[in-house]
């Protein structure tokens, strides 16, 4: 089934240079780029975004990371996407990553994982509406 989903090179990936080489392997894998824009998140976009996680501990520092510095926004597309993309990605701390993922070969912190993916067509959806409209 073909699919829609989200990825955001976060930035500290953009920072470090890294933004062709994690878009290869998406590509690599023969999903196709629908739409892709280079720029900043807005607050708006971030709180948004992060709506589930208002009022935990770790909301503000992520909303001021996330809003810290250029990224990398694409919408994928291709027979199941997401887990395609969820796979690709690797365990959201980089320490439990298999290396031959994205966050194995390149992350470096669980606060700092170079890349975000949509858990599921559901919010690949919402998070395609918030950051493209």
């Amino acid at each position: 089934m073909i699919q829609q989903t989200y990825v955001m090179i976060k930035p500290d990936a953009v920072a470090r240079g890294l933004a062709g080489r994690i878009i290869a392997r998406f590509e690599a894998v023969g999903l196709t780029i629908e739409r892709m824009e280079y720029g900043m998140v807005t607050p708006e976009q971030a709180a948004a975004n992060y709506a589930e996680h208002e009022g935990r501990p770790f909301y503000t520092g992520l909303v001021e990371y996330i809003t810290s510095g250029p990224v990398v926004k694409i919408v994928l597309s291709g027979p199941s996407a997401v887990p395609v993309v969820r796979k690709l990605m690797g365990a959201t701390d980089p320490a439990e990553s298999a290396p031959g993922t994205i966050r194995g070969d390149f992350g470096l912190t669980l606060d700092a994982n170079i890349v975000h993916g949509s858990d599921s067509p559901e919010s690949a959806e919402r998070e395609i509406a918030i950051f493209f409209g």
